[in-house]
């Protein structure tokens, strides 16, 4: 588990679960194990965990535990993956959104621009688009939409005709193709900070992930008992406003509604007015978790 993925935020996120021992609760977001096994940890023999995971390579890190059960899908399925094993209420969702340490270190899945590897980043590798499809293939404006929204890179429509560019002399089917198209654009004194928003962008679009994260945080509401806990870790900006905004509001522009009296009609009570963020030990021990920042609320 630790070799795959080193868990953020851990005491702190689970402990805004408030775990019951005989509750049932979710981990949206399987990946190493981590989250997982603390629960496991603070669950009595009647608990139940379910643990999500679209990666099939996170099968190999399942625990051997009768309160464990692996679901392979996405967690835009909560609702109707827990219905079909019989759950129709939980006591705590727990989703740490970050990408394992296993993707970016497998070079062979295209998640990293360091080393030359396919340009593949697909979480489910089963079926669906590469980000190899996805650059050869959407025009200069799609890819100005994708990097401006999901990379938020100043100058997106430079780095989109790079990319155009560069295609029309050769299909770009590997990272370090992408990286060389995009070399005319990339800031010198920036480097890397410019090709992680790239990459960041293209690895959003072809996993579907903002859509997925509104869809998971939806259902929710659904799922969780009232008094209910949502404990999420978000790493970049994006994330973490949908994430503030529906914790606060019930929804993603963060408008509150308010009733007839002028009362505050909101589904959550913000166990978390501020994000957690990772201490100076944490930093120190794992320094991909400099980003994290842990939201969490009780359903009313």
């Amino acid at each position: 588990m630790s070799e795959y993925h080193t868990p953020v935020l851990l005491e702190e996120s689970v402990a805004l679960l408030d775990i019951v021992p005989g509750g049932t609760y979710v981990d949206l977001t399987f990946g190493g194990g981590g989250h997982s096994r603390r629960i496991l940890a603070a669950l009595g023999p009647e608990g139940r965990l379910f643990a999500f995971d679209q990666d099939g390579d996170t099968r190999a890190n399942r625990p051997d535990d009768p309160r464990f059960h692996y679901v392979e899908s996405n967690f835009r399925f909560l609702r109707g993956a827990l219905r079909l094993r019989g759950v129709d209420a939980v006591d705590g969702i727990l989703a740490d959104l970050g990408v394992s340490s296993h993707h970016f270190d497998a070079l062979e899945r295209g998640f990293s621009f360091r080393g030359e590897a396919p340009l593949d980043m697909r979480m489910n590798r089963r079926g669906g688009p590469t980000a190899a499809d996805l650059v050869n293939t959407a025009s200069a404006e799609e890819l100005t939409r994708i990097l401006g929204d999901w990379g938020e890179i100043d100058t997106p429509w430079k780095a989109a005709n790079c990319i155009v560019r560069a295609r029309t002399a050769e299909p770009i089917r590997t990272t370090a193709q992408l990286v060389a198209a995009v070399a005319p654009c990339t800031p010198r004194r920036d480097e890397a900070k410019f090709l992680t928003k790239l990459f960041q962008a293209l690895r959003i679009e072809v996993n579907g992930e903002m859509e997925a994260l509104k869809m998971a945080l939806e259902q929710s509401l659904r799922v969780l008992r009232p008094g209910g806990r949502l404990s999420v870790i978000a790493y970049h900006s994006l994330e973490d406003r949908l994430v503030k905004n529906f914790l606060r509001s019930g929804n993603f522009a963060g408008t509150v509604e308010k009733d007839f009296f002028g009362r505050a009609s909101v589904p959550f009570d913000l166990v978390t007015r501020k994000a957690v963020v990772p201490s100076a030990d944490e930093l120190a021990r794992n320094p991909r978790s400099r980003s994290a920042k842990l939201r969490g609320a009780v359903k009313k």
